[in-house]
């Protein structure tokens, strides 16, 4: 299956782009220009720019898993412009995407964006935290979560990891003046990138986006940008964090701990087949064949439904979801690890209730 169709085409890759940015450039026009004549009608082109960022997202997922284009240097340079366009450093997020591919399914050591909590964990939560992190995952606080993840931390992040290193820098500067700069800011080690890589890839990519913005402020006013990228982005990124959940947070999900996991099983068992419309799968990348692309992440999207259709007959155990179902999924928030399956929100009622009526019943 690998081998048939894990093969990409740099045209296909070439015209993909095309077909995200040309678009998406010519509404954000668009959009400022009808916002100089009435706020309300530059509402218009807004939901179309969000499903253009869904898609310019999925491609600099493609490009982070080098499957977009068969050229690396392809995938780099356009990794990095979707990046800017999307407000994520894209080597940095590919880094820790691929964490997620290599350990999909072991809930010990990735929960997914909400971090999913046990079910024990939940139970000795306060009644306030418990409401706190129902709201968290609910598709409500999804644009608010994609603030946080496209806007907020990406900037926070670098700018706080920054000024770490230039404090640290300095003082081991006057400690030992006859050691180097790039020596002492070598030995400074942070939580937010991992190496010297990693930091250049944060660096340039704010440094892009930050000069982007204040041309577009400068361009149409900064309120009137402001308003529109906010909204645009946030909303993108909150549809993002659903899409990738409920992939992985369905009824009855694989999840395993680490001594019985199995990562193929994984890929069957605790990845869902999101059925969307054509329309749907275009603004995503296909990204709703979740189960093929986690067997291998080196088939291209514009492959992933015609190796579905191939295969499906392997694919009996992968759990299809509709769109109606995705709200429903999204309460799918427990890891049970005694059962190695996610449950629901209703589950873990109904079990608490039926614990608490065995108790009140039993004799003596």
């Amino acid at each position: 299956m690998v081998d048939r169709y894990g093969k990409s085409e740099d045209l296909r890759g070439v015209a993909q782009i095309v077909t995200t940015l040309a678009p998406f450039a010519l509404l954000w026009w668009t959009a400022v220009q009808l916002a100089a004549i009435s706020p309300l009608l530059a509402v218009l082109p807004l939901p179309l720019i969000i499903l253009l960022l869904v898609r310019a997202f999925g491609l600099m997922h493609e490009c982070g898993h080098g499957s977009l284009f068969r050229s690396r240097s392809l995938n780099r340079t356009f990794g990095f412009i979707l990046g800017v366009v999307s407000g994520m450093p894209q080597y940095v997020w590919s880094q820790h995407h691929n964490y997620h591919h290599a350990h999909n399914g072991d809930w010990e050591k990735y929960r997914g964006p909400y971090a999913t909590l046990t079910v024990d964990q939940y139970a000795a939560l306060t009644p306030a935290r418990r409401r706190v992190y129902r709201c968290k995952c609910s598709v409500l606080a999804a644009p608010l979560a994609g603030f946080i993840y496209l806007i907020f931390n990406p900037r926070y992040t670098w700018l706080k990891g920054t000024i770490g290193l230039v404090i640290h820098t300095l003082k081991r500067k006057l400690a030992e003046p006859g050691v180097s700069l790039q020596a002492h800011a070598a030995s400074y080690t942070t939580r937010f990138w991992k190496s010297s890589r990693e930091y250049r890839h944060m660096l340039w990519n704010n440094v892009v986006l930050l000069s982007a913005w204040a041309a577009m402020s400068a361009l149409c006013g900064p309120a009137r940008f402001f308003v529109i990228y906010i909204l645009t982005v946030s909303i993108a990124g909150g549809a993002g964090i659903v899409l990738f959940t409920v992939q992985h947070n369905f009824k009855h999900s694989y999840a395993s701990d680490s001594a019985r996991w199995n990562i193929d099983t994984a890929a069957i068992e605790g990845t869902s087949y999101l059925v969307l419309p054509r329309w749907l799968n275009w603004c995503t990348v296909n990204i709703g064949y979740h189960h093929v692309h986690h067997l291998s992440a080196s088939i291209p999207n514009y492959r992933l439904a015609e190796c579905h259709q191939e295969y499906e007959r392997l694919f009996s155990r992968v759990t299809r979801l509709r769109l109606d179902e995705v709200l429903g999924a999204l309460q799918c928030i427990l890891w049970d690890r005694n059962a190695q399956r996610i449950i629901s929100m209703d589950e873990y009622r109904q079990r608490t209730e039926a614990h608490a009526e065995a108790r009140t019943t039993a004799p003596g």
